[in-house]
């Protein structure tokens, strides 16, 4: 067995939303195996020493054997090769990741809303897809899934915002609302926010508010108690980043929410989950 794997050293317990960590027990295998896989495609996507026909090379190795039960080449595809067969959800959820991890090595801007939130369709909304198949729920949640997971999805890009420029020269900032406020990528290399770039960071949020608005319909679709209240929190995550990432600057700090305040919106997640307030 080759290995492909270009590892960052991240791991779920590092990741802004786990979500292995709330769900049932039983299902925890499934999404772990599907974790690794899509840890293993980013790493890969990711890593700056690799050129692009490598990394879209190892992707494409990575999507093969995840479809040919014959094929133990690639170790990540393994477990949840064999979980899918074991639960029948498709791999497509997983194969739509892949799609969006191979268009990361060779698209680097964003001309607009639209085209962000296509690529949020791949990058993002096939997690929570998987979710709600593992768990049997109804594709008519799907909607809400998707705008929380773009939601999700956008509040990183945000958050690394600086880094994803100055280390992949990858820009996830539509660049029409650069073009609106007299911003442009370069800016994204400086130590503090500018004030046009600050703009186009409130644009972005503003333009997520009806994301969120949908988003936070999604529990109440849910039927498995622990995924509902597993999402509840997520809405809650998403809610206090956006609020945070409206007065904190990502260039010159890192964004993330205390000990405590995780405590306290998985409390409020919790009672929301059943007594929306």
């Amino acid at each position: 067995m080759s290995s492909i794997e270009a590892p960052s050293g991240k791991n779920e317990t590092t990741e802004n939303f786990p979500v292995a960590q709330l769900v049932s027990k039983k299902y925890r295998p499934h999404v772990t195996a599907y974790y690794i896989l899509a840890r293993a495609a980013d790493d890969i996507s990711d890593d700056p020493l690799l050129p692009p026909e490598e990394k879209v090379r190892r992707l494409d190795q990575i999507d093969a054997a995840l479809m040919n039960d014959a094929d133990d080449s690639v170790a990540c595809a393994i477990p949840l090769r064999e979980s899918l067969k074991e639960t029948g959800v498709t791999a497509q959820h997983a194969r739509d990741l892949l799609i969006a991890f191979k268009r990361d090595t060779s698209q680097l801007r964003y001309a607009d809303w639209a085209d962000l939130m296509d690529y949020c369709r791949f990058s993002a909304a096939p997690v929570g897809r998987y979710l709600l198949d593992l768990h049997g729920e109804a594709k008519t949640a799907w909607p809400a899934n998707d705008a929380l997971c773009s939601v999700l999805q956008i509040i990183n890009h945000i958050q690394d915002c600086g880094d994803d420029y100055r280390e992949l020269d990858r820009v996830y900032i539509p660049l029409d609302l650069m073009n609106k406020y007299g911003a442009a990528p370069e800016d994204l290399s400086a130590e503090a926010l500018t004030p046009a770039l600050r703009k186009v960071l409130d644009d972005m949020l503003d333009h997520m508010e009806s994301l969120l608005a949908l988003a936070c319909t999604f529990p109440a679709q849910i039927k498995d108690r622990r995924l509902k209240i597993d999402t509840a929190v997520i809405c809650e995550v998403a809610k206090a980043l956006m609020n945070i990432l409206r007065t904190r600057d990502p260039l010159c700090e890192n964004v993330k929410l205390s000990k405590m305040q995780k405590i306290r919106l998985l409390v409020l997640g919790t009672i929301k989950a059943y007594l929306p307030l």
